[in-house]
């Protein structure tokens, strides 16, 4: 399968501080690929890199086999970014966006306004083609950003955050667009802070944390590999259940009120439950979340 963006030892410096400190990195044509970590994992500073916003401090960075440092600008050309933060023009409307961006490419105004027309459709703007951006739900608001960055029918789409603050409607709709587009072809790299979103749309996964891969691998791989089937939650669990869960030859994770088994089975985590001391028990599949926070810790990070 042909790559797209091949990184190699990457690293990124701010002054004494390591933000991507070695990172190997590759993406795979027609795929989604996620980019997970805690905040200050070097995520932001790795697709800035990537899209040549931010040069690299060392190792190797390619995209579509071109070496970013030498021809960001033929790269730039056949990428669309779709940042967090809304950088919608609020004195345009939602079709003069569209038609504005693509002047940025040098697009002509015909094939502009066609393109602009299909891709409002696509994503159930054309009832809104008129309106004031400023008018917008957040939920319009990212489906015309994501749009926007379609506009010059890009190679790959990189996706900072896609779905942060939207309901679930709007957050679905998004997600099944984004498979559309990939079956249509299209290579996207996304960051998210959702396990769920994550585990729904991407075909592999890396988790970084202090600049470097932690893990890489499909959801599922990664969840097999790192937690299990099974989790057994015990909330408030006492002595006796404690050093239960400690003979029982299984990990454990114990944050006081919450006591948490893992295991390969459903029948024995469930068989494990009755041996345990009467209390609260939550018997569930192991999650991406599981997988996340047992690499990254669960401390909070600024």
């Amino acid at each position: 399968m042909d790559a797209v963006i091949e990184a190699v030892g990457l690293r990124k410096n701010f002054g004494g501080f390591k933000a991507v400190d070695g990172l190997d990195l590759r993406v795979d044509k027609g795929r989604i690929h996620g980019l997970l970590g805690p905040n200050g994992a070097g995520k932001t500073s790795t697709i800035r890199m990537i899209y040549g916003f931010s040069p690299k401090s060392g190792g190797e960075l390619n995209v579509f086999g071109l070496d970013v440092a030498k021809r960001w600008r033929e790269i730039r050309g056949r990428v669309g970014v779709c940042q967090q933060d809304n950088a919608l023009d609020p004195d345009l409307t939602v079709e003069q966006n569209l038609l504005t961006f693509a002047s940025y490419f040098a697009i002509p105004k015909s094939e502009a306004r066609r393109r602009a027309a299909e891709l409002l459709e696509f994503f159930s703007l054309t009832a809104k083609a008129h309106a004031d951006v400023r008018e917008l739900s957040g939920g319009l608001a990212r489906r015309l950003m994501l749009a926007r960055c379609l506009v010059n029918r890009p190679d790959l789409v990189i996706l900072d955050e896609p779905t942060t603050g939207l309901d679930p409607q709007s957050r679905h709709l998004l997600w099944d667009r984004l498979r559309v587009l990939r079956e249509d072809g299209l290579t996207i790299l996304i960051t998210t802070h959702y396990m769920e979103e994550a585990a729904t749309l991407c075909d592999e996964i890396v988790i970084m944390d202090h600049g470097r891969a932690l893990v890489r691998g499909t959801p599922f791989e990664l969840i097999a590999s790192h937690a299990g089937q099974a989790v057994l939650e015990l909330v408030e669990p006492d002595a006796k259940a404690r050093e239960k869960a400690a003979l029982s030859g299984r990990s454990v994770e114990d944050f006081g009120r919450r006591l948490l088994i893992f295991g390969d089975s459903f029948d024995d985590m469930a068989e494990l439950g009755r041996t345990l001391p009467a209390g609260q028990q939550i018997l569930r599949p192991a999650s991406l979340e599981d997988v996340f926070l047992r690499l990254t810790g669960r401390q909070l990070r600024e």
